[in-house]
C-alpha cells in the first residue's frame, strides 16, 4: 500500500490530524512516499524519530526529491548520513549555547528575568514594614504581589549578610 502525506496550511500548527491518521494506518510492508522531507516533519529530530518508528514497524520510506529510499542500500546510507548530521548539528548548537552563556556571564550579564523591585525599593519596603505598615499594603503600593515583596526582602537580607560577613574577615 502506498501512502502519500500532504500537508496543508502553516507548518507551525502542532496538530495535524490527517497525516497522523495516515501514519497510523501504515502496516508492515507498506511504503510511505513524500515529495520532500520537510513535508513529513517539523524538525530533523522529529523526522528522525518518525522514520525510526516507521523502520521498527517494517514500513519503508521514500522521499522523491531528496533521493532517500529506505528499501535500497544507497537510500539507507543516505538516511544514516542525515541522522549523523542531525546529531552533529544538535551537538554544535549545545556547544555554542554553552559558550555564549559563559561569555555573557563573564561580561557580567545577569541571566533570567529582571527583578521587579530594586534594592532601594526593597530597603524602603523593609523600613515601612518595620514601622508597622502591613506587607499587603506595602506590596500594593509597589505594584507587586506579597510573594514578590517577600522574595525581594529575603534576597536583600541574604545580600546584606554576604557583604557583612566578608567585611569582617
Amino acid at each position: 500500500m502506498r501512502q502519500d502525506i500532504h500537508r496543508h496550511g502553516p507548518g507551525a500548527n502542532a496538530k495535524r490530524p490527517a497525516p497522523a491518521r495516515r501514519l497510523k494506518a501504515l502496516k508492515a510492508g507498506d511504503k510511505l512516499t513524500v515529495w520532500k522531507l520537510d513535508r513529513l516533519g517539523r524538525s530533523l529530530r522529529d523526522l528522525i524519530a518518525l522514520l525510526d518508528d516507521l523502520k521498527a514497524q517494517g514500513v519503508a520510506f521514500q522521499s522523491l526529491t531528496d533521493a532517500i529510499d529506505t528499501e535500497t542500500p544507497t537510500g539507507r546510507a543516505m538516511w544514516q548520513m542525515v541522522g549523523i548530521l542531525a546529531e552533529l548539528e544538535r551537538s554544535l548548537i549545545q556547544e555554542r549555547t554553552k559558550a555564549g552563556r559563559a561569555a555573557a556571564v563573564a561580561r557580567g550579564v545577569r541571566m533570567g528575568r529582571k527583578r521587579l523591585l530594586s534594592a532601594q525599593q526593597a530597603a524602603h519596603a523593609r523600613k515601612l514594614i518595620e514601622q508597622g505598615e502591613g506587607p499587603d499594603n506595602v506590596a500594593h503600593s509597589l505594584n507587586v504581589s506579597r510573594r514578590t515583596l517577600y522574595r525581594a526582602l529575603t534576597a536583600q537580607r541574604h545580600a546584606s549578610r554576604k557583604y557583612s560577613s566578608s567585611d569582617g574577615v
